[in-house]
């Protein structure tokens, strides 16, 4: 009984692990389209907690895009990875006129993240497969190193965040690196 309340109890703290790894797993199997608005997700959650200020404006934000995407997937001519830059832009302006611009791993950092992903989203999104999937995929792991970076040094999101994204992030890149793979 004490081996399995040990086991329990260690899952309870590593929550947001099992929930990133659940979470990727109903996403396999996602269009390289529709993958690149989950790395824009990423991307758009950290750069407003840091507009904001506040690391635990990460869930909020992080509720935000799964609304966004999922109106995405029942509206047809929504995008949700415009809709994101839009906001993450005005986001921008707010932490620029609240005085965010230090620290520099804050607003600014964050902002030049956004901004390589939306680069990395429209690349993808002007290249057929398996390219598209493969460029997503990169970018998923890379954003997985920034979660691991930012879960370390406890800056910009909830450690919380850092951690279920990370995992959200690796597993959703294998997916769609192996798919890529499998289909070329």
């Amino acid at each position: 009984m004490a081996d399995t309340d040990t086991r329990l109890a260690a899952v309870a703290r590593r929550w947001p692990t099992v929930v990133g790894v659940v979470f990727a797993a109903l996403m396999i199997g996602l269009s390289a389209g529709r993958a690149t608005e989950v790395l824009t997700a990423a991307a758009f959650v950290y750069l407003g907690s840091a507009a904001l200020g506040h690391r635990a404006a990460a869930w909020p934000l992080f509720g935000l895009t799964f609304v966004l995407i999922g109106v995405g997937f029942a509206v047809p001519g929504f995008s949700p990875f415009w809709t994101m830059l839009g906001l993450g832009a005005a986001l921008v302006v707010y932490g620029v006129i609240r005085g965010a611009l230090r620290p520099g791993w804050g607003l600014p950092l964050q902002t030049a993240a956004m901004v390589v992903v939306a680069a990395l989203a429209l690349a993808a999104m002007v290249t057929g497969l398996p390219w598209a999937a493969l460029i997503v995929a990169a970018g998923l792991l890379a954003h997985a190193g920034w979660d691991v970076h930012h879960l370390r040094t406890q800056r910009v999101v909830a450690h919380s965040m850092a951690e279920f994204c990370a995992a959200l992030d690796t597993v959703l890149a294998v997916a769609l690196a192996v798919t890529a793979w499998a289909s070329s």
